[in-house]
């Protein structure tokens, strides 16, 4: 089990091959980006939330009590949902507008456990299972968004280099490791490509639109490729800050997916 401090991972479905779009996907907007695998607890509030979590568990059958999570790119959730885009470069989009921007991809959350209050409250703990694409999002269907979204294959890029990149990222994410919590000492990191390439996205310290970068990346090969450059980064700069005087604590920030 990983110490504390960083991402969890669990195991998750098997990878999706990209197929036919799929409708009526809900969707969850967040301040964050979900990974395959990775562990989101939510507290879930709001009443149309409440009421997706409702429809979502009601119309599971025997199959993965799922939602999509899309990271917000700009703006707030408000009640409103007439009136947002999904990605970035939309011609006449007002610059000035509060409106709900959101990524075009995101992360299908599978609901693992459920626990429901007494005032409707639920806590949940979600599970990333499958990345998807947004191409048309529905406004009017109910309280919460829903979304037509094509589900992504995780394709391994040219033959063979991810497979490559493995070793030299695990020997970078470990000396990251080191560098952050000096004080933890072996750490176990899985040394499968893809999983490694969802935990280096939802472990280090990035901001967000470097996290949606990961999660949108092509091919496994690619996300690894980008993630080494990341990593290189930010370990110079946590081998400048060991040469304050100051405790590195103080300077690290624990990932979470949450």
């Amino acid at each position: 089990m990983p110490p504390a401090g960083y991402a969890r991972l669990v195991p998750s479905s098997s990878a999706e091959s990209e197929g036919p779009p799929t409708g009526g996907l809900p969707l969850f907007p967040l301040g964050t980006v979900l990974f395959p695998g990775l562990v989101l607890p939510l507290a879930v509030f709001e009443e149309r939330y409440r009421a997706l979590v409702r429809d979502v568990t009601a119309g599971a059958g025997d199959g993965p009590r799922e939602f999509g999570v899309v990271a917000i790119e700009r703006g707030w959730e408000v009640d409103r949902h007439d009136d947002f885009w999904v990605g970035r470069a939309v011609p006449g989009r007002p610059t000035d507008s509060a409106a709900l921007s959101l990524h075009e991809v995101g992360c299908s959350a599978e609901i693992r456990q459920i626990t429901e209050h007494a005032d409707g409250r639920f806590d949940l703990v979600t599970v990333g299972r499958r990345r998807f694409q947004i191409l048309r999002v529905e406004t009017r269907a109910g309280p919460y968004l829903t979304a037509e979204v094509r589900f992504l294959a995780e394709a391994e890029g040219a033959p063979g280099e991810a497979d490559r990149l493995v070793p030299g990222l695990l020997e970078l994410f470990q000396r990251y490791l080191r560098l952050l919590r000096p004080d933890q000492v072996g750490e176990q990191v899985p040394d499968e490509a893809a999983i490694l390439s969802h935990l280096i996205a939802a472990t280090v310290a990035l901001p967000l639109p470097e996290r949606q970068a990961l999660l949108a990346a092509p091919d496994i090969a690619s996300r690894l490729r980008a993630e080494r450059r990341l990593l290189h980064r930010e370990v110079t700069l946590l081998h400048r800050v060991r040469a304050l005087p100051v405790p590195l604590p103080e300077f690290a920030v624990a990932s979470s997916p949450n």
